[in-house]
């Protein structure tokens, strides 16, 4: 132990706030920049590398693409989870951002199916499987990573992982919204779906440079590594995951709602894709700004209130929302519709990494927030746009979307109620 401490910078024990939330929450944002990005301009996507005589089988090809590449989110998290728990946070961070990356490159200069074929789906699709892979075990690396090196200000630090989100909304959506002012519907289909991409690649060096220069968690350098942190988790911590899994429900389905609305609004509603990225661009705003704010707020209320009044909110209010705005269609309606969804999820989603932390000991606690966060984010939020193409092509409703939504906040309501008497 003290060869341990002698070895470690003289400045591990205090790190700089600013320079590790950037370092941590940056891979964070260039992982779900892309996830944006790929959302908001599916219906361009799905013309270059997924054509078919039928719109509907060519948008259900892309977003069945964007939903299968999270089916390798939890062998990631198993991976890279369990990497960061015996080897250290700061290698997984590295090697997560670095395949990011690959993927990321791989999207953004793909020839068309005009011009390769096959090939060109289908090196979509393993793009997106890399990806997937990285991002598995993002989340709980940089997310123990902050709650370990500032565990007095856990519900703040945290709450930067979401509000990275909101800004990748943001960007994406400001991406969005001024592609379709500057350039032509026919401009941005050749070519200019790709430029988000591009931008996503720059970010890339920027991450890898400031994590190869932060330093472990002190607690975690002093700490003996768990021998086994998968055989812990699945055989004495099983319901510690299920209850992880339960809190992320609502949260990563509100998410990937806000990534389908473009699609939604422009095929469901018949409105026009610049209203369409305005919503979402405002929902970036709220969730940028709010986020960290009720972070700050958790700090001195609680956590637990908080989640309790985002959910009830969503149970009682989501159902009348999607009415309002399939009964009155208008930018206004769609707009208010998206600015309360990102509203109620910046109030949750503030609070669940740190309780998500609290819930697993530090020897497994990469492994269990990564595989519980990637097997929820998989199951309820990667799928939850080609489910509700599915429900509403079913139902025959534009409704579908907060059916699915009200469902969710149930589940998410039964996980914190077991859950509340471990955290504080």
């Amino acid at each position: 132990m003290s060869t341990l401490n002698t070895t470690m910078p003289l400045n591990a024990a205090k790190p700089n706030l600013h320079k590790t939330l950037f370092a941590t929450c940056i891979g964070n944002a260039l992982e779900w920049f892309d996830i944006a990005v790929y959302g908001f301009f599916a219906s361009y996507i799905a013309h270059a590398f997924f054509p078919t005589s039928d719109p509907s089988v060519s948008m259900l090809l892309t977003f069945g693409s964007f939903g299968v590449s999270f089916l390798i989110r939890p062998l990631g998290a198993i991976v890279l989870g369990n990497y960061a728990d015996r080897h250290g946070r700061k290698k997984a961070l590295l090697l997560s951002i670095n395949l990011m990356m690959l993927g990321g490159a791989v999207i953004t200069f793909m020839p068309s199916y005009s011009s390769i074929g096959l090939m060109a789906p289908l090196l979509i699709l393993l793009a997106r499987l890399v990806q997937g892979f990285s991002a598995g075990g993002e989340f709980g690396s940089s997310t123990a990573f902050l709650v370990e090196h500032f565990p007095e200000r856990k519900a703040f630090i945290a709450s930067w992982q979401f509000a990275t989100q909101g800004a990748s909304t943001l960007m994406a959506s400001a991406f969005g919204l001024g592609l379709t002012q500057i350039l032509s519907e026919s401009q941005i289909q050749d070519w200019g779906w790709r430029i988000p991409f591009a931008f996503g690649l720059l970010i890339g060096p920027l991450g890898i440079y400031i994590r190869r220069h932060v330093h472990e968690p002190a607690s975690f350098a002093e700490h003996k590594p768990e021998a086994a942190p998968l055989k812990s988790l699945f055989g004495r911590q099983k319901e510690l995951m299920l209850l992880a899994i339960g809190l992320m429900v609502i949260s990563t389905a509100v998410n990937y709602m806000l990534n389908y609305v473009p699609t939604y609004a422009t095929k469901n509603l018949h409105l026009s894709g610049s209203v369409a990225f305005t919503a979402t661009l405002l929902a970036g705003v709220i969730l940028t700004v709010v986020t960290p704010i009720m972070g700050l707020w958790a700090e001195r209320v609680g956590r637990v209130p908080l989640m309790w009044g985002s959910l009830i909110l969503l149970i009682v209010t989501i159902y009348p929302a999607f009415k309002l705005v399939v009964d009155h269609t208008t930018p206004t309606t769609l707009i208010l519709l998206v600015c309360w969804m990102a509203l109620l999820k910046s109030i949750y989603f503030s609070t669940v990494p740190s309780v998500m932390a609290d819930l697993f000991p530090m020897g497994t606690r990469a492994s269990g927030m990564a595989i519980s966060y990637n097997v929820a984010v998989t199951v309820f939020g990667g799928f939850a746009p080609l489910i509700c193409t599915l429900l509403i092509s079913v139902t025959g409703t534009s409704l579908a979307p907060g059916y699915y939504l009200m469902a969710m906040s149930v589940l998410s309501g039964l996980a914190l109620l077991r859950s509340q008497k471990r955290v504080s």
